[in-house]
Order: structure tokens, then sequence, then C-alpha cells
């Protein structure tokens, strides 16, 4: 324990980050640029069309045992390993970049060929690669009989976006910042499986703009005409076959556990295999930026710089908070929001009081670090308007490795607590915090009335959840006050006159 969050250290580091980008390049892309290793201060103008996939029934899978024991997990996490592998064969030959695998999510650019006049070809080949997606799925998903078929929904759009850094120590990859992205990841969000272009989309190919395309799968002609016009030139039944062999290699007994020693912040993902997964229980947590988009789209042509100044110093110091303050782990960047896991007590036993006591004084943390951060941020001369923070969390059993090809693994963190996660920050405002229903069952008295029956609360700050806590009898949160009168004891009477918490003024 003694975790704990200070003002002045995250002053500290949000005036480095802001150091960092103080004067930021925004160039067009050409072919000779490499998209890896971006500098923080350097973004690239690119022009693509991209492809989001959404495994719509993911839930499902994970429902395939009554109890979350390791049985549902391994099924996942097979599954998945076989369609991430079979899915980075089909990018692989169609020369598709991917961005991100989220769990059941593909986040792909198609950037090639090259130039504004090539939109066209562009689009036809993402209609062409997600339509391969789709049957290939179809074709194998009656492999195991205890995982349902997967039902795929694509969303592509096609345009301009930034391409800035993503991720940080040896975790780095491009991430594309505008409407095309933003648009095509909402088009794959809904609960009827298909393919489904926006109207830009629909026009590089043209297609008539239609008053709905959000709910307006393509029809089977106009997908097949995409796949004559692509010419990917990938033999469908070879990228079956090879997901056949790698169902009778891949086995559920390739999939070992064991717990990480808490705590989660030295837990090295890059060291994990499915042979070597991780999972105890633990809590996740995500923390998305609200109004992002909006903020993007009202600034990216006139003032990009600012776009990519907001993203870093914000991003970078959330991270440092989840992993330095809170000894938590990011699992990964999903564009604007963060997702990470953290966990108290050993390797054989959780303390699930105190791990959830400890992310509610994250969440505390992340948002008076968020609050800072804009402050900062209007001071260096960025206008950050209508941004928001939105954090939800949950405690269950989590698991945590690498799934994929040798060459092209991909960090994956599945469970239903994750998945709970994730719904308890869609269910926030700009200024809110839930908790899920298994964290709050597990907390402290203290814990439940601050956040009521609702499980959620607005404006809570790291003051206000250390002191909610604290004065209700919460060791956790005692501690982390404790903590903070100690290293200020010449302070404390000072701090008490001017009724100024000492934990938000020491140095």
């Amino acid at each position: 324990m003694g975790a704990n969050w200070n003002h002045d250290r995250a002053a500290a580091h949000i005036d480095s980050k802001l150091k960092d980008v103080g004067s930021v390049e925004i160039v067009d892309y050409t072919r000779e640029a490499a998209l890896e290793n971006i500098p923080v201060n350097k973004a690239y103008r690119v022009e693509a069309a991209h492809l989001y996939a959404d495994i719509l029934n993911l839930d499902d899978m994970l429902a395939c045992t009554n109890q979350e024991g390791e049985l549902c997990h391994k099924r996942t996490l097979r599954f998945l390993n076989l369609h991430y592998r079979a899915v980075a064969r089909i990018l692989s030959q169609a020369d598709i970049r991917r961005v991100d695998f989220h769990n059941q999510r593909l986040h792909g650019a198609v950037i090639k060929p090259y130039g504004a006049e090539a939109a066209a070809d562009r689009v036809h080949r993402a209609v062409a690669a997600a339509q391969l997606i789709i049957e290939v799925l179809d074709e194998t998903g009656k492999a195991d009989e205890h995982i349902p078929n997967a039902k795929v929904r694509v969303g592509i759009d096609a345009g301009e976006a930034l391409a800035v850094n993503n991720g940080r120590r040896g975790g780095r990859e491009p991430l594309f910042l505008g409407e095309p992205a933003n648009q095509a990841a909402k088009y794959a969000a809904g609960g009827k499986s298909g393919i489904f272009l926006t109207n830009a989309a629909r026009a590089a190919i043209g297609l008539k703009e239609i008053d709905s395309p959000k709910t307006t799968a393509l029809t089977v002609a106009e997908i097949a005409a995409s796949v004559v016009a692509a010419k990917l030139g990938i033999d469908k039944a070879d990228i079956v076959r090879q997901w056949h062999e790698d169902r009778k290699t891949i086995l559920l007994s390739d999939f070992e556990f064991s717990a990480h020693t808490p705590p989660y912040r030295n837990l090295k993902i890059i060291d994990l295999t499915p042979k070597n997964s991780r999972r105890q229980d633990a809590l996740s947590l995500y923390a998305d930026l609200d109004g992002f988009t909006a903020f993007v789209n009202r600034w990216i042509d006139s003032r990009p710089a600012d776009v990519v100044k907001a993203l870093h110093v914000i991003r970078a110091e959330l991270d440092r908070v989840l992993e330095v303050e809170f000894r938590g782990r990011k699992i990964r960047f999903i564009g604007d929001c963060v997702h990470g896991l953290l966990c108290e007590g050993t390797a054989q036993t959780t303390d699930a009081e105190a791990t959830v006591s400890t992310a509610a004084l994250c969440a505390g943390g992340l948002r008076s670090s968020f609050d800072l951060s804009l402050k900062k941020l209007a001071a260096d001369g960025v206008d950050t308007g209508g941004l928001g923070l939105q954090i939800g969390f949950e405690h269950g059993p989590m698991t945590v490795t690498r799934l994929g090809l040798h060459a092209d693994k991909v960090r994956c963190a599945v469970s239903r607590g994750v998945r709970a996660s994730e719904a308890e920050q869609l269910r926030c405002a700009a200024d809110e915090t839930a908790i899920g229903e298994v964290a709050y069952a597990e907390g402290t008295a203290a814990l439940r009335k601050l956040f009521g029956t609702s499980r959620k609360a607005k404006d809570l700050d790291y003051d206000s959840v250390v002191e909610g806590l604290a004065d209700q009898g919460d060791e956790v949160a005692k501690a982390a006050r404790q903590t903070a009168y100690t290293a200020v004891a010449p302070a404390v009477a000072k701090a008490a006159e001017t009724q100024v918490r000492p934990y938000a003024r020491q140095a």
C-alpha cells in the first residue's frame, strides 16, 4: 500500500511534457516516411481509408461457462489467438497497416496507394479486406462448439487524419487523429453485423449518399464490386487452411496461467505468451477523454499542433498517475483512452477491499491530474474547452497475455471484469466516475457511501476521494492521508491554518 497522488509531482511532470511539445512540426506524409517511432513533437497528415472491425458477441464467448473460471478465459483467448493470426495474415497480404487490436476490435489503415486521387482504391481495398475477414470467420466459426460464431460489424471512412506517436518505452505505434478514424470506429459500433460506410467513403467509390449510412449495410452486390475492384489476390482457402492448422497446434492446454506478485507496475508484458499468461483477481480501469473527437475536429485544420500537445500531455500524465503513483499497469492506449490494471495483496491472495480503495484513489488522482493538465495547457495557449474525463472501474478475475503470430504479438487483457469496467466508463458524463457492481460490493462502507446507490459520482478529484473515504474509516485512504501529512510535517500547522490539504501542496 502507500500509493498516493501529489500535486507538485504532477505539476513537474506536466511541465516536462509541455516542453516535449514546445514546438510541434506538422508535415504531409510521403511514401519515404516511416510511421513507427514518430517523435512526440511531430505529426504527419495522412490520406487513408480507416477500417474498424468489431466482434459484437465477445460477451457471449466469455459467458461460455457459468462461472468465470480458467476454462472460459482459455476458450476466449484461444479464439482470439486464432483470430489475430488469421487477420494478421490478411492485413499483411492486403498491404493494410494494423493500427491496433484491442481485444475484439481491430483498427486498420489503408494508406496505399498514396495520394488523395487514390481514395477509391483505398476504400475498395478496405471493403474487400473486411469481407475476407468476415468470410474467414464464418468458415472457421464452428471449430469450437463451446464458443458461439463470431458476429462481425465493420465501419469504414476515408479522408485525412494526423498520425502521431501512440505509446512509449518501446511500445510505440502510430495513432490516427481526425474524422476518418473516429467515424469508422462509430460505424463499427452497433447491434447489426455487416459492412457500413460513411457517406464520405461511399462517395469515394461512386456510391450515392444516403440518409442513414450508419444503419445501412453494403449490399452483396456493392461488396462484390469492391472485391473485384480491389484485386487483393489473397487466397481465402489458404487463409482458412492456415487457420485450421493453427487450430490443431494451438490447444486449450497451451494457455497456462500464473498470478503476478503485486504491484502490477512490475509486470513485463513483453515477456508474456499463452504459456506464460497472467490471471488473478484484480481491478480493470478505463479513463477516456470525453469531447476529444469534437476537440480534434475543431482544431485539426487551424491549430493541429494544439491537438498534438493536448493528447501528449494528458495521456502521458494519466499514464504516470496509473503506473507511478498507484503502481498499476497500463495495458494500452486506445486512441484517447487509457486501460490499466492494478492489484493489492499477494500472488496467492488479492486484497479485494484494498484494491478497490486504491482504485478509487487512483481515479481521484487521474481526475486531479487531468484538471491540472487542462490548466497548464490553457496557460500555454491551448484552448481545451469541452474536454472531460470519464472513468470506470470494476474488480474480478483478469487475464493478461500476448497473442498472435510470433513476430507480431498483440497484448490482450480480456475478462468479464474488463468488459464491465469499459461499460462503467461509457455510462459516465464528462465529470463522472463510476464503479462496477462487484467492486462496489467488495469495497468498504466508506466507498459505498462515496459513490451512492447509483455507483457513480461527479467531480471526484483526489482530495474528495481521500477525505470522503478517510473520514469514514477507510484504511487505505487513511494511510494515504497520513503519508501526505508525514511528508510535510513542518508545514502541517500552516496548511491547517489556510485550510489547504497538505497532500495537494507538498514538494
